[in-house]
């Protein structure tokens, strides 16, 4: 049994801690044992982050971005192994997989630019002789705390930013699919990342409060349900840490009456269902206008009914299963209480099972109609390929159901009216919004996060904002007097124009 172990000070690392099991979702059977983190293992870690971040935030951005050039290139041609690695771990399907790697590379991409992103600035003569200028600087030693449904994209989005501007970074990744921590830490080290720059500790919930309390990390960032955002975001500022927590999600699309009811379809089930339905950005909710909603459920019939559910290393696959045998009775049991309380069952995907893989954790598509507000299935996030469609009269009425939701991470409008859609993008209460467009997850030269219960803490993830969260902004006044002159000094408050 192959045993997948922590990542520290550029080598493996045996764990202290309990061994936890690692599953195939598309079989059930268990493929890998994780070792888990003591304190003792996490106190090495940020021992040996701690050392290596003083040299290098001392490091020029010059040779820092190099670095990062070729850890892009190396990921560049290790995207196919790695998808592999994700998809035996996450379920998901090879080109799911892909895909994230390649959307998790844009912030490297970024990262390499960031001799742009982090430049401070300069005033010449603020006062008479005196210029002012300013500076960001790393915090130190990082930490970041990922879930499993990006177990690549995710924790990109937090570390080449981070190791760009002279941090150390400690990744946590989910117990669930650790191994491509493992194998991003490898190429960080085959780029010619000093050792303890970036590293890998392995756990639960013990690891996450080790972490959380350490008073070498300085910062958290973390992504994943909203009562555990909460929790992380309470507990790292309780402990004198800067906390960016990115919690849960429900997703609404909106689709009006003269939308391209096939168009928004095949964009809303793509969404819905891609990677089994879970993803933060997934589209659970369909909100249909008016008259849109029989044309629009008949679109998501049909398209729901192409979708081929098996194992995620089958290339004839188009969804694979969910994560674990939990999720699955999530699922099932949320639809269910849906359809006894009223849904429309358009879509039955909760008896689905694979030939060859019957203990897998197999979801097929399910579509329900007529759901309500007071449905767990609507209220809760699922996370899973379970796609409802609510009925409301007008626009009006659908930004009032979109905007009672207490998360905010994400919305879309499906319109050809350019006034529809420019009033739901500016009434709606969301973090990113979507125009035609169904999961409108931001280039990473822009920030990615959501309002209310979706986030937790000031800043959101990657682009301009992970800059200004990984380091501290310094101001420095300055004067160099002519030796041969007299300045002289006064009691009262000075003022700049003197």
């Amino acid at each position: 049994m192959r045993t997948i172990k922590h990542w520290i000070d550029g080598t493996e690392v045996d764990g202290a801690g309990p061994v936890t099991p690692v599953h195939d979702p598309a079989t059930g059977a268990v493929v890998a044992e994780l070792a888990t983190a003591d304190q003792g293992v996490v106190d090495a870690a940020v021992a040996a982050a701690r050392t290596a971040q003083r040299a290098w935030a001392a490091t020029s951005l010059a040779r820092r971005t190099e670095i990062l050039f070729r850890m892009r290139e190396l990921v560049v041609a290790n995207t196919d192994e790695l998808a592999r690695v994700i998809s035996a771990e996450h379920g998901k399907t090879v080109d799911d997989a892909i895909g994230e790697i390649g959307r998790g590379r844009e912030t490297l991409d970024f990262a390499c630019g960031i001799n742009q992103a982090n430049k401070g600035e300069f005033s010449a003569d603020a006062s008479t002789g005196v210029d002012v200028h300013s500076l960001r600087q790393p915090v130190g030693v990082v930490a970041g705390i990922t879930p499993f449904n990006f177990p690549v994209m995710v924790p990109m989005w937090m570390h080449p930013v981070a190791i760009a501007t002279g941090n150390a970074f400690i990744l946590k990744p989910s117990e669930r699919d650790p191994s491509a921590a493992n194998f991003v830490a490898r190429l960080y080290a085959e780029a010619g990342l000093p050792d303890g720059v970036f590293q890998v500790v392995h756990g639960g919930k013990d690891t996450v409060d080790a972490l959380l309390a350490h008073p070498g990390i300085a910062a958290v960032s973390f992504v994943g349900s909203t009562p555990i955002a909460r929790y992380v975001q309470q507990v790292g500022v309780a402990n004198g840490k800067r906390v960016q927590a990115l919690g849960g999600a429900n997703n609404h699309a909106v689709v009006m009456p003269d939308a391209d009811f096939e168009f928004a379809a095949a964009q809303i089930s793509a969404g819905a269902f891609g990677s089994a339905g879970q993803r933060c950005m997934a589209v659970p909710v369909a909100v249909a206008v008016g008259g849109a909603a029989e044309p629009l459920v008949a679109a998501l019939k049909a398209e729901a009914e192409k979708i081929t559910v098996g194992p995620g290393s089958d290339p004839a696959t188009d969804m694979g299963p969910v994560i674990t045998a939990q999720a699955r009775e999530r699922v099932i049991r949320s639809a269910t209480d849906a359809i006894e309380a009223g849904a429309g069952v358009v879509v039955d995907g909760r008896g689905v099972t694979v030939p060859g893989h019957e203990n897998g954790y197999f979801v097929g598509p399910t579509l329900l109609d007529n759901v309500t507000p007071e449905m767990s299935a609507y209220r809760e996030e699922i996370f899973g390929p379970l796609l409802t469609v609510l009925r409301v009269a007008d626009l009006d009425e659908a930004l009032d159901l979109v905007n009672a939701s207490p998360f905010g991470n994400g919305s879309a409008i499906f319109t050809n009216s350019g006034e529809a859609a420019r009033r739901y993008s500016h009434g709606v209460e969301a973090g990113m919004v979507g125009v035609n467009v169904p999961i409108p997850t931001p280039v990473a030269y822009y920030s990615f996060g959501g309002w209310k219960d979706s986030l937790f803490g000031d800043h959101h993830a990657h682009g301009p904002e992970a800059v200004r969260f990984y380091t501290r902004n310094k101001v420095i006044t300055t004067r160099w007097p002519h030796r041969d002159s007299q300045v002289e000094a006064s009691m009262s408050f000075p003022s700049t124009t003197d």
